[in-house]
Order: structure tokens, then C-alpha cells, then sequence
């Protein structure tokens, strides 16, 4: 890495600092369906689920404590289960039948769009 475009010299510790400025947005909605069986144990979700009719959705959305109430969202709007939530980095990640999780991503877009204002990326589908 070349340090002289940065003012440093070769010896000098270079110092990055990040911030998250929360734009109230969902940024990432997408449902994997009938993913791999090595996918659910990487992600340490329960493995004995029936794979050939499975899904999980993945959410992310800032500010990251909105992941809390796009989980009870979710979960109260469809029979997907939670297997994931982080309110530091607002990521929902949940399993259950397609339509399941079908229908609880769209309920929490959704509430995250008409209710809370937010801007909303469309759902995606692999």
C-alpha cells in the first residue's frame, strides 16, 4: 500500500474509524428456498427440518434495533420460526416453508414501509 497518498510514512499505524449513519431503510429481503442441508448448520439453525419444503429469509434493515420488531412482525404473521436476531447489526434471519417465510417477509416490509415510514428494497428470491 502506497502511505504517501495518505500522508504516512512506511512506519506510521494507519487508523480507520467506521460509522453507520441508520438511513431507516431495509436494505437486504431475500428468501433462499430449499437451500442446501450444509447451509442450516453452517448458520446454526435447527437441521431437522424437511428440506425438500424449507426456506429461510434473510433481513437486514437499519437502524438495527428495528430488527427486533421486524422479528415480532414476522413471527406473528406467519408460521416461520426465528432463527436469528441481532439488534446491533439488524440482521432477521428466519426459517420455515416457502410460503411461510414468504409471508413473513412481506409483513414485515410492509410494516416497516407503511407504518414506520421506512424505504423498503424488494424481496429476492434464489
Amino acid at each position: 500500500m502506497d502511505f504517501r497518498n495518505l500522508g504516512l510514512s512506511e512506519g506510521d499505524k494507519l487508523r480507520i474509524v467506521q460509522e453507520l449513519v441508520p438511513g431507516r431503510q431495509i436494505t437486504l429481503a431475500h428468501i433462499v428456498a430449499s437451500p442446501d442441508p450444509i447451509l442450516y448448520r453452517k448458520l446454526g439453525l435447527d437441521p431437522s427440518v424437511d428440506y425438500t419444503r424449507s426456506a429461510i429469509g434473510v433481513l437486514t434493515v437499519s437502524p438495527a434495533e428495528t430488527a427486533i420488531i421486524a422479528a415480532d412482525v414476522a413471527v406473528k404473521a406467519s408460521g416461520a420460526e426465528l432463527g436469528f436476531v441481532d439488534r446491533f447489526s439488524g440482521t432477521v434471519i428466519l426459517t420455515g416453508t416457502v410460503s411461510q417465510v414468504e409471508a413473513a417477509m412481506a409483513a414485515m416490509c410492509d410494516y416497516c414501509r407503511d407504518r414506520l415510514g421506512y424505504t423498503v428494497c424488494e424481496v429476492t428470491k434464489t
